[in-house]
């Protein structure tokens, strides 16, 4: 694709974040290329202007909601771990535990379409656990955690209890599911701590 203006990418964007909401509310299967034109209030040509067939167009959410969901914080202490998990469960109980995690749905509903789509869900997970990996790396360095530590299986811990707890929470439309699942990873994150700085 040639090079966007300002408000050919914000246009982009635009027709993303709607596509992105009628596949969490109707699926994959029942969205089609003319919703998502109509509920973003653009035209035909727009439309393959932007995506040239709906196999582009979810490829482009894909990368799209990976993009969001990697809007966190820093999570390289103890302290900032907490925090995120405490706004994870504050901001599904405001949303009364419905859509849980855009992205896991996503995979969910694609994971098994074919190995092209599959390996971009899959790059996504990646640089979510990267994101992960990263602080976690950070605090084996500084001495919060142990040497021990294996920076790569906490970050699969903590994602993993992210999914379940979202899903389960979703499922059953109460946090305690969502909260217990974090707790127990961040409990087992702490199991790698040194006893002098531990926080949970």
């Amino acid at each position: 694709m040639p090079e966007l203006t300002a408000k050919g990418r914000a246009t982009r964007a635009r027709i993303l974040a709607v596509a992105a909401e009628l596949i969490l509310a109707k699926g994959v299967a029942g969205t089609q290329i003319e919703d998502v034109r109509k509920a973003a209030g653009v035209s035909g040509s727009q439309m393959t202007h932007y995506f040239r067939d709906k196999r582009t167009l979810i490829k482009d959410v894909i990368a799209w909601q990976a993009d969001k969901m990697l809007e966190l914080p820093e999570l390289d202490s103890f302290a900032a771990l907490q925090q995120w998990t405490a706004t994870v469960v504050e901001r599904q109980t405001a949303r009364g535990f419905q859509g849980g995690c855009d992205f896991g749905s996503l995979a969910g509903q694609l994971v098994e379409s074919d190995d092209e789509t599959r390996r971009d869900l899959a790059r996504g997970f990646e640089r979510w656990l990267e994101a992960f990996r990263r602080g976690l790396d950070a605090m084996r360095a500084r001495g919060d955690l142990r040497e021990d530590a294996d920076p790569d299986a906490l970050a699969q811990s903590l994602l993993a209890a992210l999914q379940g707890g979202l899903l389960l929470s979703q499922t059953l439309r109460r946090a305690d599911p969502l909260r217990n699942s974090l707790d127990a990873a961040l409990t087992y994150l702490g199991s790698f701590a040194d006893p002098g700085r531990r926080e949970f």
